[in-house]
């Protein structure tokens, strides 16, 4: 679910979203049947991604718990297993019942996620790219040093830029 709600985040925000590209995303990550996303469900989406891009974006872990804490106080219910009628397989949710709205099960299930994560790894559980002018979110799961890039493209750009900072100064790198 974490992969998920950074893809529909980056979607959401970093991009002219459709009904169409929005669900494709979801698509992508195994949503089945008819979505039946209208303009109304892209809106509350947007807003939930905002929240959650906060999250990502927070300083350090205690910040991000008191975030997370209050997104599931107001979005989350009491899990529950579902299996959609039988047309999935048996899985969690934390929304309040099938027929919830796109945005609250957005949200709720994506604080649950980072929840998880942040609790597994007792550090945020992902962050908004350094890049100039990016700034979209990823998750990094990874040990050793945090990433600061979404992607090697960013990473890339901003090594490549600063060695032309330096070249251009003098600075020998």
């Amino acid at each position: 679910m974490a992969v998920r709600a950074v893809d529909l985040c980056v979607a959401l925000l970093h991009e002219q979203p459709s009904i169409e590209s929005v669900s494709r995303v979801l698509r992508d990550h195994g949503e089945v049947g008819d979505l039946d996303l209208g303009e109304a469900d892209i809106t509350a989406m947007r807003a939930a991604a905002a929240r959650l891009s906060e999250v990502l974006g927070a300083p350090d872990p205690g910040t991000a718990a008191a975030l997370l804490n209050r997104l599931l106080a107001g979005a989350a219910r009491a899990p529950r297993l579902t299996s959609h009628g039988g047309t999935t397989s048996w899985h969690l949710h934390v929304d309040s019942g099938d027929d919830a709205s796109w945005g609250e099960w957005f949200l709720a299930s994506s604080a649950m996620a980072l929840a998880v994560l942040l609790a597994d790894h007792q550090r945020v559980p992902g962050g908004l790219c350094a890049s100039g002018g990016c700034g979209r979110p990823y998750l990094d799961f990874g040990g050793g040093s945090p990433r600061r890039y979404c992607s090697a493209r960013c990473a890339t750009r901003e090594r490549v830029a600063a060695h032309r900072s330096r070249a251009s100064s003098g600075v020998a790198g």
